[in-house]
Parts: C-alpha cells; sequence; structure tokens
C-alpha cells in the first residue's frame, strides 16, 4: 500500500470477494428459507476451491510486490539484517495479507480432511484475519494524519464491522441477517480502499489546500494549514457518508432483486411439484375407473354380504 496501485489492487480483491459472498448468501436464503446454514466460503461448479486459491494468490501477488517489486523497495532488510524504518508500513501490510493467505489455505486444508467443527474453525480463522487488519492498521507505524488519516480511520470502522459479524457468525451461523451484514461490510471495505487509492494519489483530486508531499520513500498528502486540513478531514467525512447511503441503498436493491428472482424460481418448481401431484391422482382416479367399469362385481369385492342380502 502507500501507492494507487497498493490500495486499489487489494481493494478491488475485497470488493468482488464481497460481492461473490453478498450475492451466495441471498440466493442460498432465497432458495432455502427455512434451513439456511451460512458457509464459511462458496465453492464453484467448475472447481470447488476456485475463492480460496484467489485468495492465496492475491496474498502472495501483494506480499511480493510490498517487500520486491515496488521502486526502492527491492532489498527490504539492510546489509545488516533488520528492517529499515521507512520499510515498515511493507511488512505491516505483508503482515495483514500473510494472515488471510493461512485463512485461504486452513479453509482448503479443513475442508479436506474430515472434522467436526470445520465451519466454526474457518469462521474464527477469518475473524482472525479481520483483527490482524484492524490492529495493524490502528497501529501502523506510518504517518497517518490529515485527509489520509481520515480514510483509515473509515477503513477502521468497516474493518471492526467485519471482524464483528465473522465473531458472531461462529455461534450464529443460521443468521442470514449476520452473514448479509458481513458480506456488504467487506464489498465496503474494498470500495472504500479503491476510492482512497484514487482520492490521495491523484493530483487532480486532492482537496484544496493541499499537496502531495514524498517522505521516507512514500508520498502522503499534506495541508498547507489548519483550516484546509479541517476542510479536507470534512470533506472525507462527508465522502463517506455519501458511500454509506449508497452502499445501503444497492445492498438493499441487489436483495430484492435476487428474492424476486429465486423467489420467483421456487414458486415455479413447487407449483410444477403440485401440477405433477394433481396429474398423479387423476391418473389413480381414472385408473380405478376403469377397473371398476370393466369388472362390475368390484363393487362388491371385499364387502361380506349375506346370502340374504343378495336375495333382496
Amino acid at each position: 500500500m502507500g501507492t494507487l496501485v497498493g490500495h486499489v489492487a487489494p481493494g478491488l480483491g475485497l470488493l468482488f470477494i464481497g460481492l461473490w459472498h453478498l450475492f451466495n448468501h441471498i440466493k442460498l436464503h432465497a432458495l432455502n428459507p427455512t434451513s439456511y446454514t451460512a458457509p464459511p466460503w462458496f465453492p464453484t461448479s467448475k472447481f470447488k476451491y476456485l475463492e480460496l486459491i484467489l485468495i492465496m494468490a492475491g496474498t502472495i501477488v501483494t506480499i511480493t510486490m510490498e517487500l520486491f517489486i515496488c521502486p526502492k523497495r527491492h532489498q527490504p532488510l539492510d546489509p545488516d539484517g533488520t528492517i529499515p524504518s521507512n520499510h515498515l508500513h511493507n511488512f505491516e501490510h505483508s503482515s495483514i495479507s500473510l494472515t488471510f493467505f493461512v485463512y485461504a489455505a486452513f479453509s482448503l486444508l479443513l475442508d479436506r480432511i474430515p472434522n467436526p467443527s470445520k465451519h466454526a474453525l474457518t469462521q474464527l480463522l477469518g475473524a482472525i484475519a479481520f483483527a490482524q487488519q484492524l490492529l495493524l492498521i490502528h497501529l501502523h507505524s506510518a504517518d497517518h494524519k490529515g485527509p489520509e488519516g481520515q480514510y483509515h480511520f473509515m477503513l477502521q470502522l468497516l474493518v471492526f464491522i467485519s471482524l464483528s459479524t465473522a465473531l458472531m457468525g461462529i455461534p450464529m451461523p443460521k443468521s442470514f441477517l449476520i452473514s448479509f451484514v458481513r458480506s456488504l461490510s467487506i464489498f465496503f471495505q474494498g470500495l472504500w480502499l479503491v476510492v482512497t487509492g484514487f482520492m490521495l494519489w491523484t493530483p487532480v483530486l486532492i482537496p484544496k489546500g493541499c499537496f502531495i508531499s514524498e517522505e521516507e520513500g512514500h508520498q502522503v498528502v499534506r495541508c498547507r494549514d489548519h483550516e484546509s486540513l479541517h476542510r479536507a478531514v470534512a470533506l472525507v467525512n462527508i465522502l463517506f457518508s455519501w458511500f454509506i447511503v449508497g452502499v445501503t441503498a444497492c445492498g438493499v436493491a441487489f436483495y430484492l432483486g435476487l428474492v424476486k428472482f429465486y423467489g420467483e424460481k421456487v414458486q415455479y418448481l413447487a407449483l410444477g411439484n403440485e401440477e405433477e401431484d394433481t396429474d398423479k391422482e387423476s391418473e389413480d382416479v381414472e385408473s380405478h375407473k376403469r377397473s371398476i367399469v370393466g369388472n362390475p362385481m368390484s363393487f362388491i369385492h371385499g364387502k361380506n354380504f349375506s346370502p340374504l342380502d343378495i336375495e333382496r
């Protein structure tokens, strides 16, 4: 992180994972409203572990970029083997990615090796990854002051929601609302990271009275005076509030659209089953009638008539 690409790339990853989970949780709940149980991740039809493999691949790419590929960072360590102060934030970002790699890798292993607690343990691993993310963003060694600090403070709120709902999902796996909020918060995390990357490292989007400064090997946004700083922070707050409204509206609209689509599909299937049952009952009745017409004596078969009754 610390650059436009460093925020946009992981942001897009979180955005698509959140959207993927949101879609599948809504679909699963619409198709099985009474027996819904939230899985920690979702397999795909062609390759079961695609989601987990993509998470592991993405985190490896992020770690490699943070420590080895980005300019001025080809040597993450000093000659004496210590971490230079201007590379501390790179190791912090890499530690976040490493935790998500551990989550994905052990989720795959937990699914491959039969065990009675795989869902709970997988949810716990996800919660630990979010806890690590929240801790390292909050205790970041980089100087997160001014607009940059406000963007990252808002990000911490979103990570806290993801962490809380991940922990709540362990004892309450049948709660659709918890899964819905967690998926939406992950999507919002990714979207906010993308927005942060563009707003902080695109010169034309820098607030009035502020500028991009090169400090300790990475770029930061500084403001010329207190008034400019106050205005820049207020603009971040307004932007975040607009995104809350937009993400909430889009999330509920997405839910209503999918519920309508899959709900009608469920009703259609249920109606088809009812028609099949009705046709089967009709066939049974017709078969019974034919058997009676073909054999008039069937009216008295199975009944105990006395000879006197027959004579009458």
